[in-house]
C-alpha cells in the first residue's frame, strides 16, 4: 500500500479547503493509499517556497517517512508561481516521492520511479495557465479598483471604511491565529512577516494584544 500525503491550499481567508482534504481523503481510501498526514494552508500560491511553511514542511516529512506519493486536487494547489511550484516538484521527484495531481490524474514519476517527461510538460503548462489566471484576477482587481476611486472622486465620496470602523479582538485573533502564535513564541516581527506574509505593521498591532 502506497504511503501518501495530501497536499490543500486556499489563497483567500474566506475560502474553505476541508473540501479539497475531504475529497481527496475519499479518493486514496477508494485506490487503497494510507494518508499519512494532510499539510494545508491558507496562503497566496504566488509566495516562495520560504515563504510557505506548509511546503517547507511537507518537504522534510516526506523525506524522512518514506512517502511515495504527494497528492493534491489540481497544480494550481502547489503554486500560481510556475518557477517556485516546479522547485517542489524537482524536491519530490529528487526524493523518488510522486506529485499526484486527482482532477487530471497525472504523475511526476513512473512506477519505476522514474521522471513521467508527459506529465512534467503537462504539469509546466498547467502552472502557466494558472499564473496567467493570477494575473488576469489580479488586472480585474485594479480595474474595479480604479473604476471605484475615479466614481468616487468624481461623486464627492469620501473612500475607504468608515472612521468608526474597528476590528474586535477576537477577530484579529481568529484570523491572525499563525502569527499569534509565533509571536508568543519570540520570534521576531521581520521573520514572522517573512513566514506569514503579514505586514509588520500589522504584526505590531497583533503583539499590542497579546
Amino acid at each position: 500500500m502506497d504511503k501518501v500525503v495530501i497536499l490543500a491550499r486556499v489563497s483567500g481567508e474566506k475560502q474553505e479547503y476541508q473540501r479539497q482534504v475531504n475529497e481527496l481523503t475519499d479518493y486514496c481510501a477508494l485506490v487503497g493509499w494510507s494518508v499519512e498526514a494532510v499539510f494545508s494552508n491558507k496562503v497566496s500560491g504566488a509566495k516562495r517556497i520560504e515563504e510557505r511553511p506548509e511546503i517547507l514542511d511537507l518537504i522534510d516529512y516526506v523525506k524522512s517517512n518514506a512517502i511515495d506519493k504527494v497528492v493534491c486536487l489540481e497544480i494550481s494547489r502547489l503554486g500560481r508561481n510556475t518557477l517556485e511550484a516546479l522547485k517542489v516538484i524537482e524536491h519530490l521527484n529528487a526524493h523518488g516521492v510522486s506529485l499526484f495531481v486527482k482532477n487530471y490524474n497525472l504523475e511526476t514519476l513512473n512506477p519505476d520511479g522514474k521522471v513521467n517527461p508527459v506529465a512534467s510538460l503537462i504539469c509546466t503548462i498547467l502552472l502557466e495557465i494558472a499564473s496567467m489566471e493570477r494575473l488576469t484576477i489580479k488586472e480585474r482587481m485594479a480595474s474595479g479598483r480604479d473604476q471605484y476611486i475615479a466614481k468616487c472622486r468624481r461623486d464627492g465620496l469620501k473612500m475607504g471604511r468608515p472612521s468608526t470602523y474597528r476590528k474586535s479582538v477576537d477577530s484579529y485573533k481568529q484570523q491572525y491565529a499563525k502569527e499569534l502564535s509565533l509571536l508568543k513564541k519570540g520570534i521576531s516581527l521581520r521573520n514572522i512577516s517573512a513566514i506569514t506574509g503579514t505586514a509588520i505593521n500589522t504584526l505590531r498591532k497583533l503583539k499590542s494584544i497579546i
